[in-house]
């Protein structure tokens, strides 16, 4: 019976395979404040380009009021004053709002490929339970999400601090100035609070981000033997494989000692190697390769040869080179084709007085 396993065992590094099955279930490494700072950036965009973006918008909006006498609103006018009114807003609240869509795609995109999938909607009992959810609230995770929403205040007062304290003595005195100077003191102060806003929740991203991601892989890591599992989840046990290639060898070796009886010929080398050859002029184009062996194989070649009146011819240069050059059931290589033919010949020319095989 399998024990069960701490953390202090688990010090591999995740598969791909884990990874994979991990995030099939939307188990991945994610911060929320990625998204924030995307949108964050589409907000600055938005107020950078504030300007043309107004007055694409106030634009149709001045033209009615100027010329209010230029437009029927009976007979149709009205629908048609609409339309073009609303066609005219089309461009620019169609950059605002693709600029926020965009952000917020992008926001989970730079962190994980596009993921789809309804295991974090599946009703989960276990969330219902008290003791699992004061587990959450109170447990490590917990604690360092408080922590780290006090890091986030104290980093974004900090950063406002920043932006607003050189304009304290404009600010004190903004009752004395006129529209356009209080105006223009309030851009200023907003341009910096946005962008100081924009580099701290930057970093913040981007230290949760990687705190996330370690986090992760390391709630992901295996065991050595969750490891050896999954090899054999995936290859098949070791030893399940070598029984089917002892198997497979096995029904090769016995298929191949059936066609020695089939063989014109046995060429072997008494003390290791056995090469079984058959030549048919009226099958074969060139002499082939039937069984070949060696020691305890070449052995039973040899006395299967016997038991079927195949000659064997000794000779021990040419059984080492078929053996090593040729596969059974494939021809000779030409380069064999005269020695060989030698062999057969001799065979051939000795088989009408030696009926049960020639033997040199």
């Amino acid at each position: 019976m399998a024990e069960d396993q701490d953390d202090s065992q688990k010090t591999e590094d995740p598969t791909q395979r884990k990874l994979e099955e991990a995030r099939k279930k939307g188990d991945i490494a994610k911060s929320q404040d990625v998204p924030i700072w995307f949108l964050m950036l589409a907000t600055a965009f938005i107020m950078a380009a504030a300007g043309p973006l107004s007055a694409m918008i106030a634009d149709p909006l001045v033209r009615i009021l100027d010329h209010p006498h230029a437009f029927r609103l009976t007979d149709g006018g009205a629908q048609q004053l609409m339309g073009n009114l609303l066609l005219s807003l089309a461009a620019p609240l169609g950059i605002i709002f693709g600029t926020i869509a965009v952000a917020s795609v992008l926001g989970h995109v730079v962190q994980h490929r596009p993921l789809w999938t309804g295991e974090k909607i599946k009703p989960d009992i276990s969330k219902l339970s008290p003791m699992k959810g004061l587990q959450r609230m109170f447990g490590a995770q917990g604690w360092m999400n408080l922590l780290k929403s006090f890091l986030k205040m104290g980093a974004i007062t900090g950063a406002m601090m920043y932006a607003v304290w050189p304009e304290m003595t404009a600010i004190s005195e903004a009752g004395r100035l006129n529209p356009e100077g209080l105006l223009a003191m309030t851009q200023a102060i907003a341009g910096r609070l946005l962008l100081a806003a924009v580099v701290v929740i930057g970093i913040i991203a981007g230290l949760d981000y990687i705190w996330q991601r370690w986090t992760f892989m390391q709630r992901m890591r295996m065991s050595r033997r969750d490891v050896r599992d999954e090899v054999k989840q995936q290859e098949g046990d070791p030893h399940i494989r070598a029984r089917l290639r002892q198997i497979r060898l096995e029904r090769s070796r016995k298929r191949m000692m059936q066609n020695v009886q089939k063989a014109t010929v046995v060429i072997t080398n008494p003390t290791h190697y056995s090469v079984a050859l058959r030549y048919d002029p009226d099958v074969d184009a060139a002499p082939m390769c039937m069984a070949k062996g060696v020691d305890d194989v070449a052995l039973r070649i040899r006395e299967k040869a016997k038991e079927h009146n195949i000659p064997i011819i000794e000779n021990v240069p040419l059984a080492r080179a078929l053996f090593a050059v040729v596969e059974v059931e494939e021809s000779i290589p030409r380069e064999h084709f005269e020695a060989v033919a030698k062999v057969i010949g001799f065979v051939m020319s000795t088989s009408k007085t030696s009926p049960g095989g020639a033997r040199k």
